[in-house]
């Protein structure tokens, strides 16, 4: 009798990562949008002031492959999204793709996916501006 092969599904996800100078959150989703993971900096630390550190961030990567790997998922897209109006991620969003390719993860496409107001509403500072 022939072996017969057990192909594995090799599954695609999205990546969402939120990235501020306070906090970093991974929510893992599959192409429709379920849930498969979600961890944030406060999961990881006790530390209030270590969220956003890179090397937290490093160990929500770990944290979130392992949940993954278990599901299938081979594949990744990767949705970077900082705070609205910042001109730049925060710390530990370089690290957690960085980790998620490390742990044998094909990155297909990293999108920055940050929010820019399109002049909206009047910021605040009164009409002459902050002074000091």
């Amino acid at each position: 009798m022939p072996k017969e092969k057990t192909e594995k599904k090799e599954i695609e996800a999205v990546v969402n990562i939120y990235t501020s100078f306070n906090n970093t959150i991974v929510h893992v989703t599959d192409m429709s949008g379920k849930t498969l993971s979600k961890i944030t900096g406060g999961i990881v630390t006790k530390h209030s002031r270590l969220k956003a550190n890179p090397t937290i961030a490093m160990f929500i990567a770990k944290r979130t492959s392992e949940n993954i790997k278990d599901l299938g998922v081979r594949f990744l897209y990767v949705r970077i999204r900082a705070k609205t109006r910042n001109p730049a991620p925060g710390p530990g969003a370089h690290a957690i793709i960085k980790s998620l390719s490390r742990e044998g993860f094909k990155i297909i496409n990293i999108l920055d996916t940050t929010r820019l107001p399109r002049g909206g509403p009047k910021k605040k500072g009164g009409r002459r501006g902050r002074r000091p």
